[in-house]
């Protein structure tokens, strides 16, 4: 079923891609439950993607209050609903989240591809991109990333 006809009849527009940071370890908690949640569990960056979307995980560290570096991408999948909801996850802390089709991947080390990475404008500063916990990239930048990882991308061609 094309993107077109999930949506009624509107023309949908392409597919974004966008990497996401957080920890290794809370990316774990998202692969197993199905789930993003990004920049601390803000609504805006998962307001911004639909479905169908490409989604990355750059993990820097290990752990959230750990030092231990992990530099690498983590996880890789494509948005799976339509809207950004809420969890409570314990008192005071109801973090937004979106399902996510995680795709079967390994991590893959971030530095030999920095030279391949059009986001990467300065390979000497290249954490620079990050410091949002989310950003857009390119489709490319996505398939590069995806195929470091082991992933086998779907065909997005539509007939």
């Amino acid at each position: 079923m094309s993107r077109q006809s999930v949506l009624g009849g509107i023309a949908p527009r392409p597919p974004r891609y966008w990497v996401g940071v957080a920890c290794k370890e809370h990316v774990g908690r998202g692969l197993a439950g199905g789930f993003a949640q990004l920049c601390h569990g803000k609504q805006a960056p998962l307001a911004r993607m639909q479905p169908g979307d490409g989604l990355v995980y750059y993990s820097p560290v290990l752990t959230l209050q750990g030092r231990e570096p992990c530099q690498q991408f983590t996880a890789v999948g494509y948005v799976a609903d339509a809207y950004a909801y809420q969890v409570a996850m314990h008192e005071g802390f109801v973090p937004w989240r979106r399902d996510i089709l995680w795709l079967p991947s390994q991590p893959a080390a971030i530095r030999p591809l920095l030279p391949q990475l059009s986001f990467i404008e300065n390979p000497a500063r290249w954490g620079y991109p990050f410091r949002y916990g989310h950003l857009e990239i390119s489709a490319s930048d996505f398939a590069l990333i995806a195929r470091a990882m082991g992933a086998t991308l779907p065909d997005t061609t539509e007939t």
